[in-house]
């Protein structure tokens, strides 16, 4: 075929598609100072304007939510608008609701500003991005792919928590508040610049695919087919499997750890520093847990790997409660790298089926998913913050969270293989 845009280009050495994963996982990178900061801004808004743990946590309950429940209209919207154009509308939010923090003096402000702003930016920044870049742009790959991708956020969160922990400690919080604020708007030109809706705009079949691939025009009605894809899955079993097992991950990640780790580990005489810079490691070892776990996915059944992911976490979580301690001891390194091998290696599997029970539908149902692991992470970060207030520990939060996970374990091992695979 000729070359130019709308033709097939002779495939480069190097193909695009890897510099497009190079960007979205710059991207997400550069976003991800929004999800380290939730945990750290509990004890420092308690001191100063004497909100409660559960106030705070209905915030951050909140921007949970909402980044879940974004999720799958963004991913039409990536249809309608192109990724480029949501990603770069996205990251401007971010960055306008963690800047508008340094004025509040209001709890509902923490809700507006941290909740809603940052909550809808960071939900067209979600994980549906990562399934789109992926469903777009790569056919052979797509679990490796998935899980470098997935495990950006986790770099995000090494590279800001350490400097955002820092700065609350000498500084005070609302530098760290701006400093998320600099670190989503840095990217946008990145973004702009660089980030391609589809393969078919510079000429490339997909990385993988023998034969070239025609850019789809706009779909148009982003919501109502954001609300369709919902109803016409919601009558499956499988969708209901996924989405209850990625509540459960949610909850048991977001909701509870990355909320909930460093007030608790101060409650025992750490220092917030310290507890922050566990959360980092807990980072590094996602990373290397969930680029494994893509690279499982392309090779074993995604239903057990999700059993045993769910089945090891909660083993982890019931441990937790006698290892909190005022220093950093060998058993609490042991479950940094634990927990942090299997923190979101969820990720992937949980794609892979939902790309091979709903085939073209799969990043919007993705997304719907994702807003169920969203609603369960929200639900923790209010009720931990509520049992911590009315029991004055967290113990019971983090067993029931075991229980939890051993659940999610069963659920997975249930769904049933599809009858007829969807064409992708």
């Amino acid at each position: 075929m000729p070359g130019g845009r709308g033709g097939f280009r002779k495939r480069p050495r190097v193909h695009r598609a890897w510099f497009v994963a190079v960007v979205a996982f710059v991207t997400i990178i550069g976003a991800a100072g929004f999800a380290s900061l939730p945990g750290l801004l509990i004890e420092p808004l308690h001191s100063e304007f004497g909100w409660s743990r559960g106030t705070i946590g209905f915030a951050v309950s909140v921007n949970l939510a909402l980044y879940g429940l974004t999720a799958p209209f963004a991913a039409a919207l990536m249809d309608r608008f192109g990724i480029r154009r949501v990603v770069a509308c996205a990251l401007t939010v971010i960055a306008v609701g963690s800047a508008l923090t340094v004025t509040m003096t209001e709890a509902w402000q923490l809700v507006l500003f941290w909740g809603v702003l940052v909550g809808l930016g960071s939900g067209s920044m979600a994980l549906a991005f990562a399934a789109t870049v992926t469903n777009r742009w790569f056919v052979a790959r797509r679990g490796l792919v998935t899980g470098i991708l997935t495990a950006a956020g986790a770099s995000g969160q090494l590279v800001f928590l350490p400097l955002l922990a820092w700065l609350m400690k000498d500084h005070g919080w609302r530098p760290a508040s701006i400093t998320v604020a600099l670190a989503a708007l840095v990217v946008v030109p990145f973004v702009w610049l660089l980030l391609r809706d589809h393969p078919a705009d510079v000429g490339l079949a997909p990385y993988g695919s023998p034969d070239f691939v025609p850019k789809p025009p706009p779909v148009p009605g982003a919501a109502r087919r954001a609300v369709t894809v919902l109803f016409s899955a919601a009558r499956t079993g499988p969708f209901w499997l996924l989405a209850g097992t990625f509540a459960i991950c949610g909850a048991s990640t977001n909701g509870l750890v990355k909320t909930h780790f460093v007030p608790a580990a101060h409650d025992h005489g750490m220092p917030v520093t310290a507890a922050a810079g566990l959360l980092a490691v807990i980072g590094v070892f996602d990373i290397i847990g969930t680029i494994a776990s893509g690279w499982f996915t392309d090779r074993f059944e995604p239903r057990r790997l999700l059993a045993v992911y769910y089945a090891l976490r909660g083993i982890s979580l019931l441990f937790l409660p006698i290892l909190l301690a005022p220093t950093v001891n060998t058993p609490m390194i042991f479950f940094i790298v634990f927990y942090g091998l299997d923190w979101v290696a969820t990720v992937p599997p949980t794609i892979a089926l939902c790309r091979e029970y709903f085939g073209a539908d799969s990043a919007i149902v993705f997304g719907w998913v994702l807003a169920s692991h969203q609603v369960g992470a929200a639900l923790v970060a209010f009720l931990g913050g509520l049992a911590r207030d009315v029991f004055g520990a967290y113990d019971v939060v983090w067993y029931a969270s075991g229980a939890l996970c051993a659940a999610a374990a069963l659920m997975a091992l249930i769904i049933r293989r599809p009858t007829v695979k969807p064409a992708a």
